[in-house]
């Protein structure tokens, strides 16, 4: 049962969308098994989908989300599954972003990064609001920084040790075409969706919570008068 001050038990989210959700990105996560660019990269890039996947089905009845949380980690989950069915740098809409505004490279790989900051923000306040004492503010929001950072810093880190471990997939797992300065985007990337999603998304998802509480049942009568 949730007994975190956010929700209480009893508390349901519409029944149907997160099993559609979780429909939609699995069908999503089969089609992209489909003759990937290459299937360790696919593995590689995929595999925190199957890992969330997991987290999510197993807290399903004791942790329930917001349904604007369940959204923004499906989106997420689109991101990585379309970067890892092409790999990042070959993904065909970066490319035509590339022609159209005169890049210098394919950025699917940005777009992944700064969601990788402002959906992770998301999630790491819906967790800290609903299992620990802070509130709304300034604290909440310079810790969900730091989590979300330090998130981004370690996926980093991974990427080193996976380049490390397999030079045969080092370049197109860790995306950087040729960008020295790849990893200080990356994390850079991050940090400015962190902001982004506190900034937009605080108020909006203190009112997805809000809805995690059921109304307070009314009084009864216990007068005994007819």
């Amino acid at each position: 049962m949730i007994t975190a001050k956010w929700a209480r038990p009893g508390v349901s989210v519409k029944h149907w969308e997160p099993g559609l959700l979780f429909a939609l990105v699995a069908l999503a996560l089969m089609l992209s098994a489909i003759k990937p660019f290459r299937f360790q990269i696919w593995f590689l890039e995929v595999a925190p989908v199957f890992i969330g996947a997991v987290l999510l089905v197993a807290s399903r009845r004791s942790f329930p989300l917001t349904m604007l949380l369940y959204r923004l980690l499906a989106l997420h989950a689109l991101i990585l599954i379309v970067g890892g069915h092409y790999a990042y740098a070959r993904v065909p809409v970066g490319f035509w972003f590339q022609d159209l505004f005169d890049l210098s490279r394919n950025h699917y790989d940005r777009l992944g990064h700064l969601a990788q900051g402002f959906i992770p923000a998301i999630l790491a306040r819906e967790i800290l609001l609903r299992r620990t004492p802070l509130v709304p503010g300034k604290w909440l929001f310079f810790l969900v920084l730091c989590v979300c950072l330090a998130f981004s810093a370690f996926y980093e880190l991974l990427e080193w040790w996976v380049a490390l471990l397999d030079d045969g997939v080092s370049q197109d797992f860790l995306g950087s075409q040729g960008d020295v300065w790849d990893t200080h985007w990356d994390m850079f990337l991050a940090l400015l969706g962190t902001l982004a999603g506190q900034l937009l998304l605080a108020k909006p998802h203190d009112r997805a919570l809000a809805r995690l509480t059921p109304a307070p049942p009314k009084a009864s009568d216990d007068s005994g008068e007819g």
